[in-house]
């Protein structure tokens, strides 16, 4: 039975670490929950840090954490589907936009269920996801301030998500330019300028991030502690918060090399056949996991000379060579994930989540 881990003091510790740089700076900030798909177990555990604003892109998600925390804002960070409007105005308090026509529904919606939704206007800024570009920008928001029931809270953009465009001190300089223009051609204050993500931490540590940058919204930065610039780590932060087991349910020496006519795999695949490999024999461990729980480029062995050979749809077959480590089945073999390995873990139902300090 394969399992993954959220161990709360390294959790916790991340946090401390976030906290304490925003407070120094001046900084509100917002936890991004989607890398936990509206598991109750782990939402639980990041409610219990005790910050008040969580951000997501499943509405489902954040009726979880409204469940968890009714008091706490929650935001809607990209685009919000016309179809979800009923619901996102019931579940977020916040919603990220970039489309007239949708703020007009949620307008509609937000008189219908007498509430006040607040938006955060994106503007593209050279990633080229979501946002409004920066010509049209004036005349959009001219529109948006006639609406009921809609408050503008927020000017914001997104960057590295998409074409990996990096946030600069230009960039985020001409985010805040927008802010003033907006504020001074409609008297009107607008409190965050959302610039703010995990990518953008590198910034704020050298002292680098332009002034009026107040809000950020981070989700990988605390559970990886990743420095999105180096792809290295970002010092005095925690990598191992998750941890994934997996049982072994085979293990047997057998050919390093297939036999047989080989074509593609399951997964449209032919597997590299090496000469030097050939007549050669080492002990293969199948664990119970596959390409329906996680892509295995995003999950690392922590045993010593155990590598990963492929995967099928539920099993994943590993290499473990003369099993130096003395495996056998029943044992289980442990596993440190990046974001997107945590993604497809967290999205799978057949694996159990347990938080652990």
């Amino acid at each position: 039975m394969a399992f993954l881990e959220l161990y709360r003091d390294k959790l916790k510790h991340n946090h401390r670490f976030l906290s304490k740089l925003f407070k120094e700076n001046g900084i509100q900030w917002g936890i991004v929950t989607k890398l936990l798909c509206g598991n109750e177990t782990f939402i639980k555990e990041v409610v219990a840090l005790g910050e008040n604003e969580f951000h997501d892109t499943r509405i489902s998600n954040l009726r979880m954490v409204k469940k968890l925390a009714p008091n706490s804002q929650t935001v809607y960070i990209k685009p919000p589907a016309k179809r979800g409007i009923p619901n996102l105005v019931r579940f977020a308090d916040v919603s990220f936009n970039s489309d007239l026509t949708t703020i007009k529904a949620l307008s509609e919606e937000a008189v219908k269920q007498k509430r006040t939704h607040k938006v955060i206007i994106m503007v593209e800024m050279g990633d080229l996801r979501e946002g409004v570009m920066g010509d049209s920008l004036v005349d959009f928001y001219a529109k948006v301030f006639e609406l009921p029931n809609i408050e503008i809270v927020g000017l914001g953009t997104n960057l590295n998500c998409l074409n990996g465009i990096m946030p600069t001190q230009d960039k985020l300089i001409q985010l805040g330019l927008y802010k003033q223009l907006i504020e001074a051609k409609f008297n009107k204050k607008i409190p965050w300028i959302t610039g703010g993500t995990s990518v953008t931490i590198p910034l704020l540590l050298k002292h680098q991030l332009p002034k009026g940058m107040n809000h950020f919204r981070i989700g990988e930065a605390l559970f990886f502690g990743k420095d999105l610039f180096t792809d290295g780590m970002i010092a005095g932060m925690r990598n191992d918060v998750f941890k994934l087991h997996a049982e072994v349910i085979e293990l047997y020496e057998k050919p390093m090399t297939p036999t047989g006519e080989q074509r593609t795999n399951v997964a449209g695949v032919k597997p590299e056949v090496k000469e030097s490999d050939i007549g050669r024999t080492a002990f293969r461990a199948i664990i119970d996991i596959g390409l329906l729980d996680v892509d295995p480029k995003n999950i690392t062995p922590l045993t010593k000379g155990v590598t990963i050979i492929e995967a099928s749809s539920d099993m994943l077959v590993l290499d473990l060579d003369t099993n130096a480590a003395k495996v056998k089945v029943g044992d289980l073999i442990s596993f440190s994930l990046n974001y997107m390995g945590a993604l497809g873990i967290m999205n799978s139902n057949y694996i159990d989540k347990v938080a652990r300090n």
